[in-house]
């Protein structure tokens, strides 16, 4: 029996509410176990690590119990919470425009590193870096949206990363300077530069190759961020003034510059942070 189709408003309205809160909204059928009131008693199940936001369990009995039963695991975004949106976007396309804050980290010269190093040692230093950056943004509930070539990005949004996340994405920011090795007595072990921008894009299903679905962010915002990373220097964020301005960010220590990015007609006031 086919399933009837859900209303773009219904699609719409649940992106809205799963991304601003962590829920699901009452008009779409979702299973019982997506409801709140089911929380205090699935943290009970063992054990650790769990979903941070509905605290279903990813390992044990209560992993097993959670994946054979519900078909809930990690998350490919953050194997710090758990799949249902990623379910969701699977069996119903559609997305949401939303103000999120977009952080791209890049690997700075990786063309002259390629060519110190034997291919092996070259992809070992860039899973390492993989590893090292995604796990900035899971301990600081970001969404990993991709993994390409020496470049990961990824995005906060209110319903994990709480009411302040253009200030958590400017401190995970921070951070991911830090384990790539600036700011250290030594050279970095890889120089990166980071960029983070906020405003609004889509955030919602696209369809790959062979019919899977992905979650991606697209419009001017995310190419924004995109563009203010390629301009950092080893050791630097770039953070936009529309993200200093939502995450109300003192400007002490900060360098001002206004950058002309390419394929944008107006120049943009941003702030430097170095390491």
């Amino acid at each position: 029996m086919l399933k009837a189709k859900v209303p773009e408003s219904i699609i719409k309205d649940a992106w809205h509410s799963y991304l601003t809160t962590g829920n699901m909204p009452a008009s779409l059928d979702a299973p019982w176990f997506e409801n709140k009131s089911w929380r205090p008693l699935i943290k009970r199940l063992p054990h650790s690590p769990r979903c941070r936001i509905c605290y279903f369990p990813f390992d044990g009995v209560g992993g097993y119990l959670s994946k054979t039963l519900l078909g809930v695991e990690a998350s490919k975004l953050n194997p710090y919470l758990c799949n249902q949106c990623e379910r969701f976007a699977t069996e119903y396309h559609g997305g949401v425009e939303l103000e999120i804050s977009i952080m791209f980290v890049d690997v700075r010269g990786s063309t002259t590193m390629a060519e110190k190093l034997s291919p092996e040692e070259f992809s070992k230093t860039i899973n390492r870096f993989y590893r090292a950056a995604t796990e900035v943004f899971y301990r600081n509930y970001g969404l990993v949206e991709k993994l390409v070539g020496d470049e990961v990005a990824g995005f906060f949004v209110p319903g994990f990363a709480g009411p302040n996340f253009p200030q958590v994405a400017v401190e995970a920011g921070k951070e991911m300077l830090k384990v790539m090795g600036h700011g250290g007595a030594s050279e970095p072990w890889i120089p990166v530069g980071v960029g983070i921008h906020t405003g609004v894009a889509y955030v919602g299903s696209v369809e790959a190759d062979g019919g899977v679905s992905n979650i991606a962010i697209l419009g001017d915002s995310v190419n924004t961020a995109s563009r203010l990373t390629s301009l950092a220097a080893p050791g630097e964020l770039i953070i936009s003034e529309a993200t200093r301005k939502a995450a109300d960010l003192s400007t002490e220590g900060m360098e001002s510059r206004t950058l002309n990015l390419k394929g944008k007609s107006e120049s943009v006031d941003v702030w430097v942070w170095k390491k």
